[in-house]
């Protein structure tokens, strides 16, 4: 699964907010387990950061250069819907 997905040069940092047991965050924790290590191994200079809270609502934030940032819910997603998101905004351009 060698580059899953290459984030574009305008991303600086990835950020996932979780729950560790709900079940609307069960996609993203199968996520973190089937294609987290791939994708931080094709992106080694971009943080990735996993953010677990109980009762949190699934979520993914992109900041990018320039200190925008943008979100995307991934309530109720399954790993594959989550992968779908984390490439809708790997090539994201600051503009």
């Amino acid at each position: 699964m060698a580059n899953l997905v290459k984030f574009g040069r305008a991303i600086r940092e990835i950020r996932m907010h979780l729950c560790q047991t709900s079940q609307s965050s069960k996609g993203v924790r199968d996520f973190i387990e089937k294609y987290y290590v791939d994708i931080k191994k094709s992106n080694p200079s971009v943080p990735i950061l996993i953010r677990e809270c109980e009762g949190v609502q699934p979520k993914l934030w992109a900041r990018m250069e320039l200190g925008k940032e943008e979100s995307s819910s991934l309530k109720d997603l399954s790993a594959e819907q989550v992968l779908e998101q984390v490439k809708k905004v790997a090539n994201k351009n600051p503009c």
